[in-house]
């Protein structure tokens, strides 16, 4: 009796969400006997972490230091350099620009998103192409070409005032140039925050000399004079970044007849209107949401991964609740949930501590005893806390305004004593368990942790909180459990 033939799994694309997805397939199936995985890049770079471009124009991170592990495994294979053109859904094979096809059992795609150049006169060219002086940040290649542009002392503009834009213009500053920061929103990371947080955090901006212009729209790119407002102000520029818009890659998906409309349409499997077919990540689209962050990309390759493995068949996504944290240096702010509604909302209590001259600012948002929502900026303590409370469903003790503040409050009576379970890294769902267990394995440091647990490979937001459980746990404070 011959044994039946591997299913091919290929995926299309091998950024953040489809690197994740071989990896999480390569460790339910190291021996690549239910599945292989043909994973396809059109980048002729190895997988490398997004999230954290910013770090590099920062000067935090080398390219090096930003790679995605590999699943070095017989049931995984990747070609890089290699880009999608045709799917034929009814043959089950993917054309590739080199000639040749791929046939597939099952096709994921995580394809991801790309810039979206605005109609401004002189940001991009009649092909769609940057402009003279003008860059996204949405790869390897972006940050390789902004690094070229910016000369220390320079004027560079970034438009775009949400998380993006503002790291990359933190991260400028850092290279020593002047850099405005152009947002066509009311406030700065307006989806995040609400007004008298993002007041404050412009300020803490304006001290690091970055010049921020909220409620502006920008008219025309003068190269080598700077950017126009629609007020006639010209904001002097030598660069300007493009922070603001993407767009999901969905045409290989479209063309194909499989439903979209702004994202691939997918449902809680991870499935598309064609059952072999499955879209994870910027480029898909589900009813809970999570286009643009890593978390929920991340959750969906982890699922999908169970499903067509086979390790759990009934595995699903509902979508997530992510937390955004600004990852500038200086600046500790964390945002998640419910924080645009009313003061006065009948079914919300609120919690606001406003300190305009030390650079601080909280909001706890409260419904039914239950943590839905804060915004934490220069409270560091408190922001794992409060994330924690959010992500339990615990009661909030009663002393709230400590809680903000990052102070000792009583635990409340129904709520559990710290087990260890909290998380440290929610981008990959890393427990302080987690990370005290690889001590005990032998991870001194922040570099072995990651290779053991995955913390910090994400967004970077908890790096601080990782280096400060070693450091207790390497001076023997507190004692680790078992």
């Amino acid at each position: 009796m011959t044994s039946a033939p591997t299913r091919q799994i290929v995926v299309v694309g091998n950024g953040m969400v489809g690197a994740r997805f071989a990896e999480e397939a390569a460790r339910l199936d190291p021996a690549g006997e239910r599945a292989h995985i043909t994973v396809v890049g059109q980048e002729s770079e190895p997988a490398y972490n997004r999230v954290l471009l910013s770090g590099i124009v920062a000067g935090d991170y080398t390219p090096d230091q930003i790679r995605l592990p590999v699943p070095d495994t017989p049931g995984v294979t990747v070609r890089t350099g290699t880009a999608a053109t045709a799917i034929d859904t009814q043959q089950r094979t993917l054309a590739l620009d080199d000639g040749t096809h791929l046939p597939y059992d099952e096709l994921v795609m995580a394809t991801g998103a790309r810039a979206s150049l605005p109609p401004i006169t002189g940001v991009a060219h009649p092909d769609g192409t940057p402009g003279e002086g003008v860059t996204a940040l949405r790869d390897l290649a972006d940050c390789q070409r902004l690094l070229s542009l910016v000369r220390p002392g320079a004027p560079v503009v970034v438009l775009g005032g949400g998380v993006l834009g503002l790291e990359a213009a933190r991260g400028l500053t850092g290279r020593g140039a002047r850099v405005s920061v152009v947002e066509s929103s009311p406030w700065i990371m307006r989806r995040q925050i609400d007004k008298p947080a993002a007041k404050i955090l412009g300020h803490l901006y304006e001290d690091l000399g970055v010049t921020v212009h909220s409620w502006r729209v920008a008219s025309r790119w003068i190269p080598g004079t700077g950017l126009e407002l629609d007020d006639g102000r010209i904001l002097p520029g030598d660069v300007l970044v493009v922070t603001a818009g993407v767009r999901g890659n969905i045409e290989l998906a479209k063309t194909a007849g499989i439903e979209t409309e702004h994202g691939i349409v997918i449902d809680d499997r991870m499935s598309t209107s064609d059952p072999r077919v499955h879209a994870i990540g910027d480029c898909a689209q589900h009813p809970g949401g999570g286009a643009g962050l890593v978390q929920p990309g991340w959750e969906q390759a982890a699922v999908l991964a169970k499903r067509l493995i086979g390790t759990d068949p009934s595995a699903a996504y509902r979508g997530s609740a992510p937390v955004t944290r600004l990852k500038a240096e200086g600046i500790e702010l964390t945002s998640f949930g419910t924080v645009h509604e009313d003061d006065d909302h009948p079914d919300l209590d609120t919690v606001t501590v406003s300190d305009p001259h030390g650079g601080r600012y909280a909001k706890l948002v409260v419904r039914d005893e239950r943590v839905v929502g804060a915004v934490l900026l220069g409270f560091p303590e408190a922001a794992a806390t409060v994330s924690q409370l959010h992500d339990t469903g615990v009661p909030v003790p009663a002393d709230r305004l400590a809680l903000v503040q990052g102070l000792p409050t009583a635990a409340p009576e129904d709520g559990p004593a710290d087990s260890g379970e909290t998380l440290v890294c929610r981008c990959n769902a890393v427990t302080r368990t987690d990370i005290e267990q690889a001590w005990l394995d032998g991870a001194r440091d922040r570099e072995a942790v990651a290779c053991a647990t995955r913390a910090t490979t994400g967004c970077g937001g908890c790096v601080r909180d990782v280096n400060a459980l070693l450091a207790d746990l390497n001076s023997g404070n507190p004692a680790p459990t078992g």
